[in-house]
């Protein structure tokens, strides 16, 4: 099992936007530093605990600071960018990361982000808007014009080169990766019609850390979309899952790291009720056992049954309970949150993390033959 970092980036909602982008920044530093494969950056634009609304000029600065990390959007929401403004930045950095940068995308999830850029989600409209400026983006980057689409969200017109010869006008900006640098999807609801298309194109699914059932959902989204594309299913070793996580030498310390840190508020003031949002509820989808009252579902039940906190020892046994209820993950990738009134805690974890948990889970790769002959 390889291990990575997912930033929202959140940060409470009284840290200035330079030294938050300093924190997110000493985090990636340090996870380059232990190892860590790779890092997603989020990318919101109304919600006051994840401020960040241009992860691809943190990714820009984080190459200057690091040496072998992948680095990648986790994920630009494709609804809320023109195709072609996003299709240059996105090969620009490319050429800027050398090879390292990673592809998130996404439909988005945030209700207010939907109201700000006027998108539907009641008609599936942000899911149609993704597919419609994939199919822009990747003629983009495959061919040189000229290229006429119109869509039912955009217009694009490329003119031929040849007509502007004289000047040499044309599409200079292709990926530095051919064709185009690793894509992941995010998801976020359950059944996602997001990990759909993962799985139609290929494309590396990711997870939300919730309970099994949510997760089982995922899975099959993937499949499902393999099947109606024709495509082999990809491999679980490349299925991403986020877990929020916090490792000391012993449970007590793990445990009152967690409850007097940023963990259990950033969950008390923001995810419980973010997670609590529409049709889904997180209650719904956490439970280890269908009998456990709604209720009964607070910090302390997601510490015990959802993060991996703990001693190394802990934290490695339920990680391999994690994976035993999906059916086998590639890749763990530790939420990270705003530390900063405790950078010495999340240094620590993130060490432990790295060198103690993850090689008592050597032997859990996903390549693993699961329900349905997967691997």
């Amino acid at each position: 099992m390889r291990l990575g970092l997912f930033m929202p980036p959140a940060h409470p909602p009284e840290r200035s936007t330079y030294d938050a982008h300093q924190w997110n920044l000493d985090v990636i530093s340090m996870a380059d530093e232990l190892g860590y494969i790779e890092a997603w950056v989020g990318e919101h634009f109304t919600a006051a605990w994840e401020p960040i609304p241009s992860p691809d000029l943190l990714i820009a600065q984080a190459l200057m600071r690091t040496k072998n990390i992948r680095l990648g959007p986790g994920a630009h929401l494709l609804p809320f960018h023109h195709p072609v403004e996003l299709a240059h930045r996105i090969a620009y950095l490319d050429h800027m990361s050398q090879g390292r940068l990673l592809l998130g995308i996404g439909s988005g999830s945030i209700p207010t982000d939907m109201q700000v850029f006027n998108v539907d989600p009641g008609t599936n409209q942000h899911r149609e808007m993704t597919r419609e400026a994939l199919e822009i983006i990747f003629h983009l980057w495959q061919t040189d014009g000229p290229y006429e689409f119109k869509g039912k969200f955009w217009d694009v017109k490329i003119p031929d080169p040849n007509e502007f010869e004289w000047a040499n006008f044309r599409l200079h900006q292709k990926p530095f990766q051919k064709p185009h640098p690793p894509i992941g999807v995010a998801a976020a609801s359950v059944g996602s019609e997001t990990l759909k298309i993962a799985g139609e194109k290929g494309y590396i699914p990711m997870s939300l850390g919730m309970g099994g059932a949510y997760l089982s959902s995922h899975w099959e989204a993937v499949l499902e979309g393999a099947k109606c594309g024709n495509r082999t299913p990809p491999s679980r070793g490349e299925w991403r899952i986020v877990r929020d996580i916090w490792v000391a030498d012993t449970d007590e310390e793990a445990y009152e790291g967690a409850r007097e840190g940023m963990l259990f508020r950033a969950w008390r003031e923001y995810f419980m009720k973010l997670y609590s949002f529409g049709p889904y509820p997180l209650t719904r989808y956490v439970k280890h056992d269908a009998s456990v009252p709604d209720d009964a579902v607070d910090l302390e039940y997601m510490m015990e049954h959802i993060w991996l906190v703990g001693s190394p020892e802990t934290v490695a046994r339920k990680l391999r309970t994690l994976y035993e209820q999906c059916g086998g993950f590639g890749v763990l990738l530790a939420m990270s949150l705003d530390h900063l009134d405790d950078r010495a805690g999340w240094e620590k974890s993130m060490r432990l993390l790295a060198e103690d948990v993850m090689p008592r889970v050597a032997d859990l790769t996903g390549e693993k033959t699961v329900a349905g002959g997967v691997r």
